[in-house]
């Protein structure tokens, strides 16, 4: 009689007895088992079987440990939404771009692969796999730019670090008032920096332009006391950048290269330049602008961004509140 062990544990629906299974193919570099696995439980799932999360986790699994020919091949999972981050960062996070560009057959994965790899230091400028048409960002990071805050993927988590600091102190400042701005697409640039946070977890976020100072657009969004702090130009490009890549509390992560492209993006409408906007152009409206963080005077936990900015020449200013715990 022809025993079938893991058919037996698919029918059973043992996920944890298939977690070990997955975990004994991936140290043993068993990476054809790994997929002929995968197959047989998207075939369960069709059957009805509760098996789409043992098949997701072969695809992060080949995407993080496996040859570049095995994650490129991963990049293509139906299952994204059941993964910690974008396939495309995972790959990215232990892949050169050497490895994967030449496997890699839809541009938008590829691009996205290459942003990530960017942010890891790569210089890929006038590398055509890298399609830096799909981002309109550079295939290199600039001498101006922040470091920017980088996800570390595990076997079975992820590990998401936090923003850094400013080097400014948050300094106790009177509210101030200022005439609200029907500013829409402003807005809604801003609250899209922190969108997992509030449409996939437990956070709220409001933004608000005002004619005034950033005092007064902060002030808008606040209900009691105000403390406020000046921010470089690179540390805000790094805050919301990293909003953006996050998933707040229960959100799913959208990975550093996009969470840079928001970034860039927001500082574009910010700044009223077109986008794709210009290296140059978009630097310089970054320093022109003046950015800040602030806060209400009370220690805050889970995933926060009070961000504030405001245009100095032409006297309006925005900011956003955002915060996302861990529990309701």
């Amino acid at each position: 009689m022809v025993t079938d062990p893991i058919g037996d544990l698919i029918e059973a629906q043992d996920l944890n007895a298939l977690l070990r299974v997955i975990d004994g193919h991936c140290s043993a570099g068993r990476w054809e088992d790994l997929l002929d696995l995968a197959e047989r439980c998207e075939d369960a799932v069709e059957r009805g079987k509760q098996l789409w999360p043992i098949a997701a986790h072969v695809d992060y699994r080949l995407a993080l440990e496996a040859p570049g020919e095995y994650a490129a091949e991963a990049l293509e999972s139906p299952l994204a939404r059941f993964h910690p981050g974008p396939l495309s960062e995972v790959v990215a996070s232990t892949h050169t771009w050497g490895e994967v560009a030449d496997l890699i057959s839809t541009p938008h994965h590829a691009a996205f692969v290459a942003q990530e790899r960017v942010l890891r230091g790569d210089d890929l400028e006038g590398d055509p796999r890298a399609h830096p048409e799909v981002l309109g960002l550079p295939l290199r990071l600039m001498e101006w730019e922040p470091t920017y805050a980088l996800a570390r993927y595990r076997s079975n988590h992820v590990e998401v670090p936090e923003v850094w600091s400013p080097r400014a102190p948050l300094l106790d400042v009177e509210p101030e008032d200022g005439e609200s701005l029907d500013e829409p697409e402003l807005e809604t640039a801003l609250l899209e920096l922190v969108q997992p946070w509030t449409a996939e977890s437990n956070g709220a976020a409001q933004a608000a332009v005002v004619e005034g100072t950033a005092r007064a657009a902060a002030s808008a969004l606040g209900f009691g006391p105000l403390r406020m702090g000046n921010l470089e130009p690179a540390e805000a490009l790094q805050r919301m950048a990293w909003a953006a890549a996050a998933g707040g509390a229960h959100g799913r992560r959208r990975g550093a290269a996009l969470g840079r492209s928001l970034a860039w993006h927001t500082v574009a409408l910010l700044g009223d330049l077109p986008w794709p906007s210009s290296v140059e152009g978009l630097r310089r409206r970054l320093i022109e602008l003046r950015w800040f963080y602030w806060d209400e005077g009370a220690p805050e936990e889970g995933w926060v961004l009070r961000l504030a900015v405001e245009d100095p020449t032409d006297g309006w200013a925005a900011a956003i509140a955002a915060t996302d715990l861990a529990s309701e």
